[in-house]
């Protein structure tokens, strides 16, 4: 029963000891060593290989798609005023980044 807590405490009193022997420095790389990589990591980002695009691309045109038909049912119904339809086209336009029209709404 006394061996466990005497280990116990042995380890408790080891600790600080060899909590200060630390880890060695990692050797610095050479000062020409960035020019390289940043010559090599040109392209790291290119993703021409995906059969998918992102999944951020893909949730923002399912979003604008939604977007899209909710405004499609606004230019049929004629109950909806004009002004009201131009305005919501106007900021749909500043989603996409491109003019919207009613007739541009087909496009999604």
């Amino acid at each position: 029963m006394r061996l466990p807590t005497l280990v116990a405490l042995l380890c408790l009193a080891c600790l600080p000891s060899a909590h200060g022997q630390g880890v060695p420095a990692p050797a610095s790389a050479p000062a020409s060593a960035p020019a390289a990589d940043a010559a090599l990591d040109k392209d790291w980002r290119s993703t021409e290989g995906y059969t998918f695009p992102a999944l951020a691309k893909t949730v923002a045109d399912m979003q604008n798609l939604a977007h899209a038909m909710h405004l499609r049912d606004y230019c049929s119904d004629l109950r909806v005023s004009d002004e009201f339809v131009r305005e919501r086209l106007a900021r749909f336009s500043q989603l996409t980044g491109r003019q919207e029209t009613c007739r541009s709404l087909l496009d999604y």
